[in-house]
């Protein structure tokens, strides 16, 4: 495979239906996710499921779904504690993310652990950075992280959570990841937005719909990243030619190969 397929080939991996079909779950007149079709049967507890309930069943427009009853948070927050105590959420964060329409309009807000299962989107934010010399800089994910461990991903990335502006998510997690101020980053600028909807891999009945802002920079050669929060296993300097190798091997994070290809930083 030359490196134009396997650029194909990722940017078609980013992009897959779900496996088992799933259905639009509604708040009011929004759609703001997607679940699938027996999965609140399975995991919720009696009496949730049901007009008085937390979800019920509707039919708009000729097709299935769920609609979410009362005020938005506070029933998303209760599905969560459920899915918890079933063992069919993620990692558990005590971390609110956003919950917006098609428009981007936020709704109201969810614990992190659940936005897949429940096909909520989620927003994100990265950092590519090279070094003056032209290298690339990048971070091993810790082999303990929940999600991708020991794969390699950009210099930062990290969600953003709900109350967040972009500008504000970029610099806690720039610090928290690598241990760097903003004005410690020569040339900082956006970089663009990505997606990817596509089945988790995890066996919990997720499915990601993600947006994924991201911003590119330089480090300066007494510039060294250090990680603050335990998230990191190491950071490393790539050539051009080794980048471009590891990600062909398959040992970056799809949403880092995202970001690194649209950086044009495979090319040539």
């Amino acid at each position: 495979m030359n490196h134009n397929e396997w650029v194909a080939a990722l940017r078609g991996r980013a992009d897959l239906a779900p496996v088992i079909a799933r259905l639009p779950l509604w708040w009011g007149d929004s759609i703001i996710g997607s679940v699938e079709k027996a999965f609140f049967d399975a995991v919720l507890p009696a009496g949730a499921i049901g007009d008085n309930g937390w979800v019920q069943p509707v039919a708009r427009d000729g097709d299935e779904g769920w609609l979410v009853n009362g005020e938005l948070t506070a029933t998303l927050a209760q599905i969560a504690l459920a899915l918890r105590d079933a063992g069919a959420a993620h990692t558990w964060r005590d971390e609110q993310l956003a919950v917006t329409d098609a428009s981007g309009r936020v709704l109201g807000t969810v614990e992190r652990a659940v936005v897949r299962q429940l096909g909520i989107a989620s927003f994100a934010v990265h950092l590519a950075a090279t070094s003056a010399d032209g290298r690339h800089w990048v971070q091993q994910r810790s082999l303990t992280k929940p999600n991708d461990p020991g794969l390699w991903d950009t210099l930062m990335g990290g969600m953003v959570p709900a109350g967040d502006t972009l500008q504000q998510a970029l610099e806690r997690e720039t610090w928290e990841e690598a241990g760097l101020k903003l004005d410690q980053l020569e040339g900082l600028a956006y970089g663009g937005r990505i997606a990817t909807r596509r089945p988790c891999a995890d066996g919990r009945a997720g499915y990601i719909v993600e947006q994924i802002d991201w911003y590119r920079c330089t480090l300066a050669g007494a510039v060294v990243p250090s990680n603050r929060d335990g998230e990191v296993e190491q950071f490393a300097q790539m050539t051009k030619d080794e980048l471009r190798g590891r990600l062909e091997q398959g040992e970056f994070t799809t949403e880092a190969a995202l970001i690194l290809v649209a950086a044009g930083l495979t090319e040539g």
